[in-house]
């Protein structure tokens, strides 16, 4: 897509007031350096056993063997403090600041980079969770709380302190805390994950960008078909054909960008600047 359409397409839902949202996958982390946790980072040994992210990543893990799982996340929880935003971040936060209360972003990203970059808590749907956070695994409150101070330069694998141990019980009825995240083996909800507000926005939408996203999971897929619903732009944003990129082709206001979103997402925003 060059930028003369980009400017076009752009000009054309300014005219409107329908909502522009931004669905974010791990692509736009992994421009940052945070490995997609599916090649050798994703792998975790337990004794002689390696695991992987869709075993570790389970409520049913937890219940087996959670302090194994606490470990996988804090790691995780340091290797995302350990790197940056990047353009693309960046550019989502100065749409942001243009478009308003017609932006949206509904990210799968946990690590934070978003809030981190400056993108509102109010305009951001943490469809995943957030590694920032942790909630009681017993639900005995809705109450999020920061996820743990552990010493960030502990060895991954090394058993947790006593005074680690403490910090990973629920100040409130003292079970166990869990990560605020979204494992392989529960189900989107609103409370948590912001199920029904996603769905409605994509059904307000004027233009949905699908940025380094495999599509391979179920609420942006929903998403996807509601903007088409409402007869959007939809506009995939990666270097890689995804699970996406049929349904974008072969939709009459689809676009496929085969660039990386940290160089794409700028231009959308200069096109933005100029006629908002």
């Amino acid at each position: 897509m060059n930028q003369q359409k980009i400017e076009d397409i752009v000009h054309k839902v300014a005219q409107s007031n329908g909502k522009i949202i931004f669905l974010a996958g791990a692509g736009i982390s992994a421009e940052s350096g945070i490995p997609t946790f599916r090649g050798e980072e994703g792998y975790w040994t337990i004794g002689s056993q390696n695991y992987q992210p869709q075993e570790m990543a389970t409520f049913s893990m937890f219940n087996l063997r959670p302090m194994e799982v606490w470990k996988w996340y804090i790691y995780r929880h340091k290797v995302c403090n350990q790197v940056a935003p990047n353009a693309g971040h960046y550019a989502l936060v100065e749409m942001e600041n243009i478009l308003k209360d017609r932006f949206s972003l509904i990210t799968q990203n946990v690590d934070g980079l978003h809030k981190r970059a400056g993108n509102s808590v109010q305009r951001t749907f943490c469809i995943h969770g957030n590694l920032e956070f942790c909630r009681c695994s017993h639900e005995c409150t809705e109450t999020l709380y920061p996820f743990p101070k552990i010493n960030p330069d502990r060895d991954k694998e090394a058993d947790l302190s006593e005074t680690d141990l403490k910090k990973l019980y629920c100040p409130r009825c003292n079970e166990l805390l869990r990560p605020h995240i979204l494992w392989f083996d529960e189900r989107y909800n609103e409370n948590y994950y912001k199920l029904q507000s996603s769905l409605a926005l994509a059904k307000q939408s004027d233009i949905l960008f699908l940025i380094g996203t495999s599509g391979i999971t179920n609420l942006p897929y929903h998403v996807m078909k509601n903007a088409g619903d409402a007869n959007s732009y939809i506009v995939e944003i990666n270097p890689a054909e995804t699970n996406f990129t049929s349904s974008v082709a072969a939709y009459e206001k689809g676009f496929i960008v085969r660039e990386p979103s940290s160089t794409v997402l700028p231009k959308f925003l200069e096109a933005f600047k100029k006629v908002m």
